[in-house]
């Protein structure tokens, strides 16, 4: 069974604190996130209450497990987005269609929103073909931009319009 059929977005749960702690106690996957490590179940529950609930956050599920998330931060008419997957799913297209998904959610939930854009370490070549496939473009570089793990580094700023949703 293609693991792409099952494919969801929902709220984060508390219960999802055991999927969470599995995907964010991975360093690769965590490596380009603002973020640090999680390294106890309580650090999960605490990112679930503080972080994910408040945020329009939601969880990406197979089956209704969580295996990753997209979030977003609304600002007037544009928001940015994030996501994050686990890496046994890495290279199955899912992180692709699962922001395709968030996108068209987001587009219909916020109709004032008509640029979404998204930040990725220039070192992150996966987070790049993932934002490309879903249809964003690539409007450059942004240089010593933002903090990751005590580092300044470069990023790409890619955006989505809503102009752009008939390639979502």
């Amino acid at each position: 069974m293609n693991p792409s059929n099952s494919l969801t977005l929902r709220p984060f749960k508390l219960s999802d604190a055991d999927d969470i702690l599995e995907y964010f106690s991975d360093d690769q996957v965590t490596k380009f996130l603002y973020m640090e490590t999680i390294t106890t179940k309580d650090e999960a529950l605490a990112y679930i209450t503080n972080v994910c609930m408040p945020l329009p956050y939601m969880s990406i599920c197979i089956n209704d497990r969580s295996i990753g998330g997209v979030s977003f931060n609304h600002e007037g008419h544009k928001a940015e987005i994030g996501y994050c997957l686990a890496r046994k799913y890495w290279g199955q297209g899912i992180a692709t269609q699962a922001l395709k998904m968030a996108v068209k959610m987001v587009l219909k939930d916020f109709p004032e929103i008509v640029r979404l854009q998204a930040l990725t370490d220039v070192e992150n070549i996966g987070s790049q073909r993932v934002l490309e496939k879903a249809g964003f473009k690539n409007e450059g570089l942004l240089r010593k931009y933002t903090f990751i793990k005590g580092s300044i580094v470069d990023v790409f700023i890619y955006s989505f319009l809503y102009t752009d949703v008939t390639k979502a």
